[in-house]
Protein backbone atom coordinates (compact mmCIF):
# COMPACT_ATOMS: atom_id res chain seq x y z
CA UNK A 1 0.00 0.00 0.00
CA UNK A 2 1.12 3.56 -0.66
CA UNK A 3 -0.19 7.02 0.11
CA UNK A 4 -0.76 9.85 -2.35
CA UNK A 5 -1.92 13.30 -1.29
CA UNK A 6 -1.38 15.06 -4.62
CA UNK A 7 -4.44 16.77 -6.11
CA UNK A 8 -7.94 16.53 -4.72
CA UNK A 9 -9.73 14.30 -7.23
CA UNK A 10 -10.48 11.70 -4.56
CA UNK A 11 -13.43 13.73 -3.32
CA UNK A 12 -14.61 15.78 -6.26
CA UNK A 13 -15.42 12.64 -8.27
CA UNK A 14 -17.77 11.25 -5.61
CA UNK A 15 -21.53 11.76 -5.43
CA UNK A 16 -21.30 12.19 -1.69
CA UNK A 17 -19.69 15.62 -2.18
CA UNK A 18 -21.67 16.74 -5.23
CA UNK A 19 -23.18 19.71 -3.37
CA UNK A 20 -19.83 21.16 -2.28
CA UNK A 21 -17.96 23.87 -4.14
CA UNK A 22 -14.50 23.16 -5.60
CA UNK A 23 -12.97 25.28 -2.81
CA UNK A 24 -14.77 23.27 -0.12
CA UNK A 25 -13.68 19.99 -1.69
CA UNK A 26 -10.07 21.16 -1.97
CA UNK A 27 -10.06 22.20 1.70
CA UNK A 28 -11.47 18.83 2.77
CA UNK A 29 -9.04 16.86 0.66
CA UNK A 30 -6.08 18.29 2.54
CA UNK A 31 -6.98 16.03 5.49
CA UNK A 32 -8.02 12.96 3.47
CA UNK A 33 -5.03 11.10 1.97
CA UNK A 34 -5.50 8.50 -0.72
CA UNK A 35 -4.50 4.93 0.02
CA UNK A 36 -3.62 2.51 -2.75
CA UNK A 37 -4.31 -1.22 -2.50
CA UNK A 38 -3.25 -4.00 -4.84
CA UNK A 39 -5.33 -7.06 -5.83
CA UNK A 40 -5.90 -9.27 -2.79
CA UNK A 41 -4.91 -6.62 -0.22
CA UNK A 42 -7.20 -6.57 2.82
CA UNK A 43 -8.54 -3.13 3.70
CA UNK A 44 -9.96 -4.42 6.97
CA UNK A 45 -10.80 -7.79 8.50
CA UNK A 46 -12.25 -9.42 11.61
CA UNK A 47 -8.78 -9.70 13.09
CA UNK A 48 -7.83 -6.14 12.15
CA UNK A 49 -11.02 -4.02 12.29
CA UNK A 50 -10.73 -0.33 11.45
CA UNK A 51 -13.13 2.27 12.81
CA UNK A 52 -13.24 4.48 9.74
CA UNK A 53 -15.31 5.43 6.73
CA UNK A 54 -13.85 4.49 3.34
CA UNK A 55 -14.68 6.02 -0.03
CA UNK A 56 -13.73 4.10 -3.15
CA UNK A 57 -12.28 6.41 -5.80
CA UNK A 58 -11.16 3.82 -8.35
CA UNK A 59 -10.89 0.07 -8.66
CA UNK A 60 -13.22 -2.46 -7.04
CA UNK A 61 -13.58 -3.83 -3.52
CA UNK A 62 -15.17 -7.08 -2.38
CA UNK A 63 -17.02 -7.16 0.94
CA UNK A 64 -17.29 -10.72 2.23
CA UNK A 65 -17.91 -12.79 5.34
CA UNK A 66 -16.36 -16.13 6.27
CA UNK A 67 -18.67 -18.82 7.70
CA UNK A 68 -17.67 -21.31 10.38
CA UNK A 69 -16.96 -23.94 7.73
CA UNK A 70 -14.49 -21.57 6.07
CA UNK A 71 -16.72 -20.75 3.10
CA UNK A 72 -16.62 -17.12 1.99
CA UNK A 73 -19.91 -15.38 1.17
CA UNK A 74 -19.51 -12.27 -0.95
CA UNK A 75 -21.89 -9.57 0.25
CA UNK A 76 -21.04 -7.01 -2.43
CA UNK A 77 -18.53 -6.01 -5.06
CA UNK A 78 -18.22 -2.26 -4.77
CA UNK A 79 -17.63 0.08 -7.69
CA UNK A 80 -16.08 3.58 -7.62
CA UNK A 81 -18.15 6.03 -5.58
CA UNK A 82 -19.10 3.48 -2.92
CA UNK A 83 -18.94 4.40 0.76
CA UNK A 84 -18.25 1.62 3.25
CA UNK A 85 -16.56 0.76 6.54
CA UNK A 86 -17.05 0.42 10.29
CA UNK A 87 -18.59 3.68 11.45
CA UNK A 88 -21.24 3.49 14.17
CA UNK A 89 -21.89 7.23 13.86
CA UNK A 90 -23.51 6.70 10.46
CA UNK A 91 -24.98 3.28 11.07
CA UNK A 92 -22.30 1.15 9.42
CA UNK A 93 -21.30 -2.09 11.18
CA UNK A 94 -18.70 -4.30 9.55
CA UNK A 95 -16.82 -5.98 12.40
CA UNK A 96 -17.80 -9.41 11.07
CA UNK A 97 -16.83 -8.61 7.49
CA UNK A 98 -13.72 -8.43 5.38
CA UNK A 99 -12.94 -5.88 2.67
CA UNK A 100 -10.53 -6.91 -0.07
CA UNK A 101 -9.31 -5.06 -3.15
CA UNK A 102 -10.30 -7.02 -6.26
CA UNK A 103 -7.94 -4.98 -8.42
CA UNK A 104 -5.66 -1.94 -8.04
CA UNK A 105 -7.80 0.45 -6.02
CA UNK A 106 -7.56 3.98 -4.63
CA UNK A 107 -9.46 4.62 -1.41
CA UNK A 108 -9.96 7.65 0.83
CA UNK A 109 -10.22 7.00 4.55
CA UNK A 110 -11.94 9.22 7.11
CA UNK A 111 -11.53 8.84 10.86
CA UNK A 112 -14.35 9.08 13.42
CA UNK A 113 -13.27 12.63 14.19
CA UNK A 114 -13.27 13.57 10.49
CA UNK A 115 -16.80 12.22 10.03
CA UNK A 116 -18.13 14.03 13.09
CA UNK A 117 -16.51 17.35 12.25
CA UNK A 118 -16.72 17.52 8.49
CA UNK A 119 -19.48 15.19 7.29
CA UNK A 120 -22.28 14.92 9.83
CA UNK A 121 -21.95 18.61 10.70
CA UNK A 122 -22.77 19.54 7.08
CA UNK A 123 -26.48 18.88 6.37
CA UNK A 124 -25.79 18.52 2.64
CA UNK A 125 -23.38 15.62 3.18
CA UNK A 126 -25.31 14.12 6.11
CA UNK A 127 -28.40 13.86 3.92
CA UNK A 128 -26.47 12.06 1.18
CA UNK A 129 -24.94 9.66 3.73
CA UNK A 130 -28.42 8.83 5.01
CA UNK A 131 -29.61 8.12 1.47
CA UNK A 132 -26.58 5.97 0.65
CA UNK A 133 -27.06 3.89 3.78
CA UNK A 134 -30.79 3.59 3.17
CA UNK A 135 -30.16 2.35 -0.35
CA UNK A 136 -27.61 -0.13 0.99
CA UNK A 137 -30.06 -1.57 3.52
CA UNK A 138 -32.74 -1.89 0.82
CA UNK A 139 -30.31 -3.73 -1.49
CA UNK A 140 -29.29 -6.11 1.29
CA UNK A 141 -32.91 -6.90 2.18
CA UNK A 142 -33.71 -7.53 -1.47
CA UNK A 143 -30.69 -9.79 -1.84
CA UNK A 144 -31.60 -11.83 1.23
CA UNK A 145 -35.13 -12.27 -0.15
CA UNK A 146 -33.73 -13.43 -3.49
CA UNK A 147 -31.43 -15.95 -1.77
CA UNK A 148 -34.40 -17.41 0.10
CA UNK A 149 -37.03 -17.42 -2.64
CA UNK A 150 -35.52 -17.35 -6.11
CA UNK A 151 -33.78 -20.18 -8.01
CA UNK A 152 -30.16 -19.88 -9.04
CA UNK A 153 -30.95 -18.97 -12.66
CA UNK A 154 -33.13 -16.05 -11.53
CA UNK A 155 -30.51 -14.83 -9.05
CA UNK A 156 -27.80 -15.11 -11.68
CA UNK A 157 -29.80 -13.18 -14.27
CA UNK A 158 -30.66 -10.42 -11.80
CA UNK A 159 -27.09 -10.13 -10.53
CA UNK A 160 -25.65 -9.94 -14.06
CA UNK A 161 -28.11 -7.20 -14.98
CA UNK A 162 -27.19 -5.24 -11.87
CA UNK A 163 -23.46 -5.62 -12.48
CA UNK A 164 -23.87 -4.69 -16.16
CA UNK A 165 -25.61 -1.42 -15.26
CA UNK A 166 -22.70 -0.47 -12.99
CA UNK A 167 -19.97 -1.56 -15.43
CA UNK A 168 -18.36 0.92 -17.82
CA UNK A 169 -19.72 0.75 -21.37
CA UNK A 170 -18.63 1.94 -24.80
CA UNK A 171 -20.59 3.64 -27.59
CA UNK A 172 -21.17 0.42 -29.57
CA UNK A 173 -22.53 -1.47 -26.56
CA UNK A 174 -24.82 1.44 -25.74
CA UNK A 175 -26.24 1.52 -29.30
CA UNK A 176 -26.86 -2.23 -29.24
CA UNK A 177 -28.53 -2.04 -25.84
CA UNK A 178 -25.85 -4.18 -24.23
CA UNK A 179 -24.57 -3.54 -20.73
CA UNK A 180 -20.98 -2.79 -19.86
CA UNK A 181 -18.34 -5.49 -19.65
CA UNK A 182 -18.58 -7.18 -16.25
CA UNK A 183 -15.15 -8.04 -14.90
CA UNK A 184 -15.82 -10.99 -12.64
CA UNK A 185 -14.72 -14.60 -12.30
CA UNK A 186 -17.13 -17.50 -11.84
CA UNK A 187 -15.81 -17.90 -8.30
CA UNK A 188 -16.53 -14.27 -7.45
CA UNK A 189 -19.98 -14.52 -9.02
CA UNK A 190 -20.69 -17.70 -7.05
CA UNK A 191 -19.80 -15.84 -3.86
CA UNK A 192 -22.34 -13.14 -4.71
CA UNK A 193 -25.01 -15.73 -5.47
CA UNK A 194 -24.43 -17.88 -2.41
CA UNK A 195 -23.90 -20.87 -4.72
CA UNK A 196 -21.13 -23.28 -5.62
CA UNK A 197 -18.71 -22.43 -8.38
CA UNK A 198 -19.78 -25.50 -10.34
CA UNK A 199 -23.49 -24.62 -10.27
CA UNK A 200 -22.72 -21.00 -11.14
CA UNK A 201 -20.50 -21.98 -14.07
CA UNK A 202 -23.22 -24.26 -15.44
CA UNK A 203 -25.84 -21.51 -15.23
CA UNK A 204 -23.56 -18.97 -16.89
CA UNK A 205 -22.67 -21.45 -19.63
CA UNK A 206 -26.37 -22.10 -20.25
CA UNK A 207 -26.96 -18.36 -20.63
CA UNK A 208 -24.03 -18.12 -23.06
CA UNK A 209 -25.28 -21.08 -25.12
CA UNK A 210 -28.65 -19.34 -25.50
CA UNK A 211 -26.97 -16.12 -26.62
CA UNK A 212 -28.09 -14.16 -23.55
CA UNK A 213 -24.53 -13.26 -22.61
CA UNK A 214 -21.04 -13.47 -24.03
CA UNK A 215 -18.29 -14.68 -21.75
CA UNK A 216 -14.52 -14.60 -22.04
CA UNK A 217 -11.92 -15.19 -19.37
CA UNK A 218 -12.89 -13.08 -16.37
CA UNK A 219 -15.40 -11.02 -18.36
CA UNK A 220 -19.12 -11.25 -19.11
CA UNK A 221 -21.16 -9.06 -21.48
CA UNK A 222 -24.96 -9.02 -21.37
CA UNK A 223 -26.34 -9.54 -24.90
CA UNK A 224 -30.06 -10.01 -24.27
CA UNK A 225 -31.12 -7.99 -21.21
CA UNK A 226 -34.82 -8.45 -21.94
CA UNK A 227 -34.59 -12.24 -21.72
CA UNK A 228 -32.48 -11.98 -18.57
CA UNK A 229 -35.09 -9.73 -16.99
CA UNK A 230 -37.75 -12.37 -17.71
CA UNK A 231 -35.59 -15.05 -16.08
CA UNK A 232 -34.85 -12.79 -13.11
CA UNK A 233 -38.59 -12.54 -12.35
CA UNK A 234 -39.08 -16.29 -12.05
CA UNK A 235 -39.65 -17.76 -8.58
CA UNK A 236 -39.52 -21.47 -9.30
Amino acid sequence: MSFDADGFTCLNEMDLFADLSPAEIEAMHMMVPERRFGPGDLIFSQSEPVSALFMLKSGRVRIFRVAEDGKALTLAILEPGAVFGEMLLVGQRMYENYAEAVEDSVICQLTVEDVEQHLLADPRIALRIAKLLGDEVARLEERLTDLALRPLAARTAKTLLTLARAAPTNALSARLGHGGVIRITHEQLAGLLGATREATSKTVSDFAAKGLIKQTRGRITVRDPQSLRSIARTTS
